[in-house]
């Protein structure tokens, strides 16, 4: 059974200040919680007891919050970077530091995401197909309304904001421990990584539950719409 998890919050969040400018993002409060909080809760929900926040700017006030997680039923350590190394820098730090405990399969997802989907069913996929990492896929919404025209030209229709035919990397994923080996020091999942796994060891799962990357303030005020409307959805 997988019961841990490594979160990436170590950006800056600049595109959130001055919300930032005295927290990381995933210290930002949404719907009253920490979005960090609701990340664990979350997954708390699914079996996952043990996380690693690889963290940085302002990390400070993350420990101060969470200390040890035994408040919120949970066991929690860092993993400080001195210097930005990257997505898969952050989870390869991480896992030098807790190499004795991280032995089976794990979950990585960044920091700035509000979520609601399945996760035990992704477990799952991953474990069934053995693969060395799982990719969680979310639908492409467009940002903008969408305006239909007919050959003449002629306004015919407009579709406010409509999924779109292609799937995203939702930024969560299923970590087999043999991804350790093909880690850099320093350097990023999409460009350091990604690209060397082969596709048999690779698989991605696709799901249409509730996704928000809060990035700006928009998606902020998107993601405390459906918290304040929808919590129990989320476990």
């Amino acid at each position: 059974m997988i019961t841990q998890a490594i979160i990436l919050a170590g950006g800056k969040g600049e595109r959130l200040r001055p919300l930032t400018e005295d927290r990381h993002k995933g210290m930002i409060e949404i719907a009253g919680k920490p979005m960090h909080l609701w990340q664990i809760e979350w997954l708390k929900s699914h079996g996952i007891t043990d996380f690693i926040l690889a963290v940085g700017y302002k990390h400070e006030v993350t420990e101060k919050f969470f200390g040890d997680g035994s408040k919120f039923g949970v066991k929690i350590k860092y993993s400080v970077e001195d210097k930005l190394l990257g997505s898969a820098g952050a989870i390869k730090k991480a896992l030098n530091e807790n190499s004795d405990q991280i032995t089976k399969p794990f979950i990585v997802t960044n920091a700035d995401i509000i979520t609601q989907f399945d996760l035990a069913k992704m477990l799952k996929l991953h474990k069934q197909n053995g693969v060395l990492i799982t990719m969680f896929l979310t639908p492409l919404i467009s940002p903008w309304g969408i305006v239909d025209t007919n050959k003449k030209e002629h306004v015919i229709g407009f579709r406010e904001k409509p999924r779109l035919d292609y799937w995203i990397n939702g930024g969560i994923y299923v970590f087999s421990p043999q991804t350790r080996d093909l880690l850099p020091e320093e350097g990023s999942l999409e460009y350091d990584v990604f690209p060397k796994i082969p596709q048999d060891q690779f698989y991605a799962f696709k799901d249409e539950g509730f996704w928000k990357a809060v990035d700006v303030m928009k998606d902020k005020n998107e993601a405390e719409i459906f918290l304040a409307s929808d919590q129990n959805l989320l476990f």
